[in-house]
């Protein structure tokens, strides 16, 4: 089944070594920014900043909106393509090609109708951007599906982060089927490298085994919902587990995280799924939470407006309806704060001025920029 973003109390969370740690053990804190709204959306999923200082904000329903945030209005973005909304489909994540400024070229992830069900899609298209506060999307073109497609709309995931290479990077969730996680033969829960264009990135760990392999840069992920880089160019994912069991994972080429042979959390019928600890084979996760926090998008926060919070991963959590930070010191990870907001939170992103910004999630959920008190 699903993780259905609803917070389930266990009696006992599992705390192992430096991970996990248990929200009721935590203290309570103020608010340690000023929450500005800029808009509300429909649904809102993922942003994006253009080089103007203008915003892409997608809405799951298959909106790709145009804000700016100095007259805190909102246009609309035409030619996206036709989306599965339903369940945890839609329009998903938006990135801007690292030549965007040359190519006016963006990337969109989204659920897709076909034989079977839907599955996760990334596209690519120009945006062409008008004098009236709108613009349109134009040249679409698919470059990358999940290898099958499943009834149930669940755990597309399909966040978009490219690395300092100019490789394109996808954290591809299972679409609720488990066992592709650990299947070489398709590309359901995995992490994906790829070139801009969308063939596999030369190098990778299984590049010698076949066309859907060399794709493959980990494997053993569930529903992969928020990656980037820290300073030392190291990649990190943020996965929402079972009825239990979220992660936090420092991604590395080759290695199998896992999912469903191993978790910290229980299948939804209350079936036990084995810890990492009875299976060395799998890398455990650097954090993990009993019960969850529900991850909605994540960022490793690089800026000096919190300049406390540099190399801390900033996690969006939806049924904890908080901001997650955890301190990443190493190779090794723990939560440090929870910070209420009192909404399910979605999307995340910096600034080139290290202001945060946010999304809450639902049919009017705001975007929030925050800064420092």
């Amino acid at each position: 089944m699903m993780h259905l973003g609803l917070s389930v109390a266990y009696a006992l969370a599992f705390v192992t070594g430096a991970l996990a740690v248990a929200p009721q053990q935590l203290a309570a804190r103020q608010q340690p920014f000023k929450s500005t709204a800029i808009t509300d959306h429909a649904e809102p999923w993922a942003i994006a900043f253009l080089p103007d200082n203008r915003i892409l904000v997608t809405e799951r329903r298959g909106n790709l909106r145009l804000v700016d945030p100095t007259t805190k209005s909102k246009g609309t973005i035409t030619g996206t393509p036709t989306v599965a909304y339903g369940g945890q489909g839609g329009l998903h994540d938006v990135a801007l090609h690292p030549k965007y400024a040359e190519n006016s070229i963006i990337y969109i992830s989204y659920a897709e109708s076909g034989s079977g069900g839907a599955g996760g899609a990334v596209a690519r298209a120009k945006l062409t951007l008008n004098t009236s506060g709108g613009g349109a999307l134009s040249g679409l073109e698919v470059i990358w599906r999940h290898s099958q497609r499943a009834s149930g709309g669940l755990q597309f995931a399909c966040r978009l982060l490219f690395g300092p290479d100019g490789a394109l990077w996808i954290s591809s969730g299972e679409i609720n089927q488990m066992t592709p996680a650990q299947s070489m033969t398709g590309n359901l829960g995995k992490m994906i490298k790829l070139y801009d264009n969308g063939t596999a990135f030369a190098g990778n760990p299984f590049a010698s085994q076949g066309a859907v392999q060399a794709q493959i840069w980990s494997l053993g992920h569930r529903n992969p919902l928020g990656i980037d880089w820290d300073a030392q160019g190291r990649l990190w994912e943020v996965e929402m587990g079972p009825m239990g069991g979220d992660e936090l994972n420092l991604i590395q080429p080759g290695v199998n995280y896992g999912w469903p042979l191993v978790s910290q959390g229980k299948h939804y019928d209350g079936r036990t799924i084995p810890a990492h600890s009875t299976r060395p084979e799998f890398t455990p996760p650097k954090a993990f939470w009993v019960p969850v926090i529900s991850p909605g998008g994540m960022i490793i926060y690089k800026g000096d407006l919190f300049s406390s919070w540099k190399g801390n991963a900033i996690i969006t959590g939806l049924s904890s309806q908080s901001i997650v930070r955890v301190t990443i010191t190493g190779d090794t990870a723990k939560e440090a704060q929870r910070i209420s907001m009192g909404k399910r939170m979605r999307g995340i992103r910096e600034d080139k001025d290290g202001a945060i910004w946010v999304i809450e999630d639902g049919p009017t959920g705001r975007l929030l920029k925050l800064t420092p008190n």
